[in-house]
């Protein structure tokens, strides 16, 4: 019987086949790279507010700490958005004429919420807890990075699971002193790897527990 292909098709073939699969390989990438992108996540994007709030000025100019303004977060799961009644306490003295703060006083009259837009924001399957996170010495620049040089806020971190697992498996690299957690200025010892080794055993941080899937998935 004649032969129907020319022997160099087995060539071909072989070629076709390598060929289809480092096309597979690199679209696979470019779609795990545009997955990861600042376009997607929105990591370092400045996020519009109805109000500009400036936590350089708040934070880094005036010195506000972080509870001043988010109540909840030392005892409960969430920071909270600001109400309009903390604003007013400083803002019914002072700036009261400023049109940039027109949206706050007519908050105020009419007793009704500002619509803030959520900067950092997890799917409805993941549960974060600020409040276990800063009884165990993490800081709140480890996630939300240095909130006092951001005159709008944004994203510091992608947020995405590989980077929450990198932290669980090594909490020594994050872990702070209780009372340095809202502390912005704070600056890692050169000796950190050994304080936070210590500071693990002291405040109880179980570390298998932390890559069991239940601890952020239930």
């Amino acid at each position: 019987m004649a032969q129907i292909f020319h022997p160099s098709m087995n060539t071909v073939a072989k070629g076709s086949i390598l060929g289809a699969v480092i096309t597979l390989g690199l679209i696979g990438f470019i779609i795990g790279g545009v997955v990861r992108s600042p376009y997607i996540t929105q990591e370092d994007v400045p996020r519009a507010q109805p109000v500009p709030f400036s936590h350089e000025h708040h934070v880094g100019g005036l010195g506000l700490d972080c509870r001043y303004c988010h109540t909840g977060v030392e005892d409960s799961p969430f920071a909270g958005v600001p109400a309009t009644k903390i604003c007013m306490t400083c803002h019914s003295q002072i700036w009261t004429n400023a049109s940039i703060l027109e949206p706050v006083r007519e908050s105020w009259r009419t007793n009704t919420p500002i619509r803030w837009n959520r900067v950092h924001q997890l799917p409805d399957f993941v549960h974060f807890n600020h409040s276990i996170h800063i009884a165990k010495g993490i800081g709140c620049s480890a996630c939300h990075g240095q909130v006092d040089q951001m005159p709008l806020m944004w994203k510091n971190q992608s947020l995405e699971m590989s980077w929450c697992i990198g932290c669980h498996k090594n909490p020594e690299a994050q872990i702070r002193p209780r009372d340095q957690v809202f502390n912005m200025k704070y600056q890692q010892p050169s000796n950190q790897a050994e304080l936070g080794a210590e500071l693990v055993a002291k405040y109880n941080v179980n570390k298998r527990q932390l890559i069991n899937c239940s601890v952020c998935h239930y």
